[in-house]
Formats: structure tokens, C-alpha cells, sequence
């Protein structure tokens, strides 16, 4: 991949669907670490947002879970806002993960039991207890979530969650279906720095299912998880439908 700088935006760019952008450069990304994790874990299979999955990858023991880039609205636009995503799956668990977002000079890591870092700095979230107030990556304030702080909001839901492990916010959230790969390396990140992950109904995670998605997302520092929930969860069941 070429050498990214903040002035240079990519031409070679293209809607997979209707909102969903990808480029040359998510391509080669994908092509390079699955060559590179493959030969570091032959055994593992393979999920990847930009290429085909391992035949029978929902019944092996590993699998890698990777986003090539994370964000690349922000990355074709010479935006700083993207990531590089990479988890180790193993029995539905992330048990290591990495991003990687060389435009803002940070690699992230975590293990499962080993804690959450960035650039050798061990991570631990913050402590604010109240919705009100709370900082939250986001575009702009409206109904009842109109008492928020609003924060820097990267195009990568990824560096959103790693912000919560690095105490530069303290709730992410989102109803959208998404990929497990969107999730699965920030998701052990920010639970090594203490914060709480669930779906947007509050169900734990799981990652390399058949069906690998995702019903929405809340990702919150322990005291406002809760309360985070019952704004979100409410409106996740209208949009599935769920008036139980």
C-alpha cells in the first residue's frame, strides 16, 4: 500500500452498495494480512469484510476477524479517522486484537487477561457516572440524547470504541446491522481498558457465528452502561420489529 498522507486522496473508490465505500487500497490490505496472518496461524479460518470467507469458517476453533480499513470515507479523503482491524477469534471470543492507524501515529493493542494499550500506554477508561455530560463521538445532538458532550468522531466505529478505552470518551453507540469484523478488535480493547460491550439489546457478543453480524452496539464505561441501554434498547426493538 502506498504511503498515506493527510493532502492525498484516493481516486480508485466504488459503492460495493448503496453507502457502503470501498478502494484498491481495503483490497490490497486484505490481500497482504491474510497472506501474513495465514502463514502465522494456518489453522485459523478467515473473515474478512473485503474478501470470500473459509468454507466451514463458523466450526473452526480460530478464526481471524478483520476489517482491512475501518473507516474509509475518512481514508479516501485523506482524513485521519481510519484503522486497520484485526482480531483472534477463538470459541466465540476475541482472545488478542490490533488496530493499527498509522495517519494518527497509534497501534492499539489488548489480550484477553493481558489489559489494553496504545503505543506501550496500558488503558483504563474513565468514571463518569451520568448520561448528562457524557462525551460521545458524534455528529450531533437531538432528542432525548441532546444532554451528551459532543466529542472528535473518527469514521471508524473501531477508533470510537478505542476512545473509550484511552478516556477520550465514555459511550459509543449504534443500531445499525454490522459486521462482526466492524467490532471484534475494539470490542477486546476497550473490555481490557474495563469498559462494558454489548448489542444494542444488551446481549453479549459472539463472534465468528454463521450469520456473522451484529444488532447494533453499545459500548459505555461501567457506570453508564446501564443507563445507556435503556435509551438504546427501546429503539432497537421498534426496529426489529419487537413489541414484547
Amino acid at each position: 500500500m502506498e504511503h498515506w498522507t493527510p493532502d492525498r486522496v484516493y481516486e480508485n473508490q466504488w459503492e460495493k452498495a448503496p453507502g457502503e465505500l470501498v478502494s484498491d487500497a481495503d483490497l490490497l490490505v486484505d490481500t497482504l494480512l491474510r497472506e501474513q496472518l495465514g502463514a502465522l496461524l494456518p489453522e485459523a479460518a478467515w473473515l474478512s469484510e473485503e474478501s470470500a470467507e473459509t468454507p466451514g469458517r463458523s466450526a473452526a476453533r480460530h478464526a481471524w476477524v478483520v476489517d482491512p480499513i475501518d473507516g474509509t470515507r475518512d481514508f479516501v479523503r485523506g482524513r485521519p479517522g481510519w484503522a486497520i482491524s484485526i482480531a483472534l477469534v477463538e470459541d466465540g471470543a476475541v482472545t488478542a486484537a490490533v488496530l493499527a492507524a498509522p495517519a494518527r501515529g497509534e497501534r492499539w493493542w489488548a489480550l484477553r487477561g493481558g489489559g489494553a494499550w496504545r503505543n506501550g500506554t496500558r488503558l483504563s477508561v474513565g468514571s463518569h457516572a451520568t448520561l448528562s455530560g457524557a462525551r460521545v463521538p458524534i455528529d450531533n445532538l437531538r432528542g432525548i440524547d441532546v444532554d451528551y458532550t459532543v466529542v472528535e468522531k473518527p469514521n471508524s466505529i473501531a477508533l470510537r470504541m478505542a476512545m473509550i478505552a484511552a478516556n477520550e470518551a465514555d459511550l459509543v453507540a449504534g443500531l445499525r446491522r454490522g459486521g462482526e469484523w466492524d467490532i471484534a478488535a475494539a470490542s477486546l480493547i476497550a473490555q481490557e481498558a474495563g469498559a462494558r460491550v454489548t448489542d444494542a439489546l444488551g446481549e453479549p457478543v459472539r463472534f465468528n457465528k454463521p450469520e456473522p453480524y451484529v444488532i447494533g452496539m453499545l459500548c459505555a464505561v461501567p457506570a453508564l452502561h446501564d443507563a445507556g441501554l435503556g435509551r438504546l434498547r427501546e429503539r432497537a426493538r421498534r426496529l426489529l420489529g419487537d413489541t414484547g
